[in-house]
């Protein structure tokens, strides 16, 4: 089937609810935003009624403005029933952010994939002054600018302790395959990967709700990037992989509460569309590098707008990505210069 053969995407809401307030979805689902001190606005995350108590699904970041918002969220929306526990669908930071305040001040246990409690764990326990060596070494491989990269030397670099709340020890983990009941319903889990490793995805068995954190994003992709701490890997392989084993699944009835955007319908051309969009990005990646380029250096064929500072790095991790997955796959050759940068041609 092509994409136009898929019914269109169609929201229907126009706005997300406001700070401290909640959007009643369906029966026992409340959508809350939380708001977020980045490009990205907000944060969808749902609350799920348990009769005595609530799940809540992803927290934000952790921030006085949040502690507020969820005090306003505990108090009004919530009407100050305990919250039994938090399921994460990945480690980032604007998703799992207050997720140990809610575990210290609520007593609610931890849900999460493995992969993503181990992460969280080591992450928010790693503060580092200066960069590393390893993440010196990558930009330098990813062609960064002599000056941004003598800046970046010097300056302390973001911390996942710098907006996440220390998380205690213990988790409870979820597994692909695994039924979670919640709100009232029977939730399929199935993983994602790609954007996060082992990322939780909730479809529910009972009616037509799937939350699907940042696996499925609409109107824009999710950030697919290569980190220092694992430079070889090609997460683009990973969630287009993803993707195809998730895209049978997609109904047209289907409601979903991604991590960002407003709720939507038409998931099945949402998935098709974010398969072929990377596909052609990547012609188009391979087209670009017939001469040879470093990743700094193919932000306009991947982007198609000005990169500016506030999102360079994960313009920067994209494109390397993009080009990694063209040199696993064949399509390119990797050369290293002697200033320690990475030449990519296409073959």
């Amino acid at each position: 089937m092509s994409p136009s053969d898929h019914a269109p995407l169609a929201f229907p809401w126009r706005e997300p609810p406001e700070p401290g307030k909640a959007i009643e979805i369906a029966e026992g689902v409340l959508w809350f935003s939380i708001t977020l001190p980045m490009a990205l606005k907000w944060v969808n995350v749902i609350a799920l009624d348990d009769g005595d108590s609530w799940t809540i699904v992803d927290t934000g970041t952790y921030r006085p403005d949040t502690i507020e918002e969820w005090q306003a969220i505990i108090g009004g929306p919530l009407k100050g029933k305990p919250i039994s526990r938090v399921i994460i669908t990945h480690h980032h930071p604007d998703h799992v952010g207050m997720l140990g305040w809610l575990m210290q001040n609520h007593g609610a246990e931890h849900w999460a994939s493995r992969t993503s409690y181990l992460l969280t764990r080591m992450l928010v326990l790693d503060e580092e002054k200066y960069p590393t060596e390893p993440a010196i070494r990558y930009w330098t491989r990813a062609g960064m600018p002599k000056n941004k990269l003598d800046n970046r030397r010097t300056e302390r670099p973001f911390n996942f302790s710098d907006i996440v709340h220390p998380v205690p020890v213990g988790h409870v983990r979820i597994q692909q395959g695994d039924v979670i009941r919640a709100g009232g319903r029977d939730w399929d889990v199935h993983m994602g990967n790609g954007h996060a490793p082992e990322h939780v995805t909730l479809w529910s068995r009972d009616d037509n709700l799937v939350i699907a954190g940042d696996q499925v994003l609409p109107t824009i992709s999710p950030n697919i990037g290569v980190q220092p701490a694992e430079p070889e890997a090609d997460p683009l392989a990973e969630w287009l992989e993803a993707c195809e084993r998730l895209a049978p699944l997609s109904r047209e009835d289907h409601l979903v509460i991604g991590g960002h955007k407003l709720p939507f319908t038409g998931l099945p051309r949402r998935m098709q569309d974010l398969i072929a969009n990377h596909h052609t990005a990547l012609d188009r990646l391979a087209k670009h590098i017939e001469t040879p380029r470093t990743a700094v250096e193919c932000f306009s064929p991947l982007f198609k707008r000005e990169i500016v500072d506030a999102i360079y790095g994960l313009a920067m991790v994209e494109a390397y990505a993009h080009l990694q997955h063209l040199h696993k796959i064949g399509r390119a050759t990797r050369t290293l210069r002697e200033d320690g940068a990475y030449t990519w041609q296409a073959t």
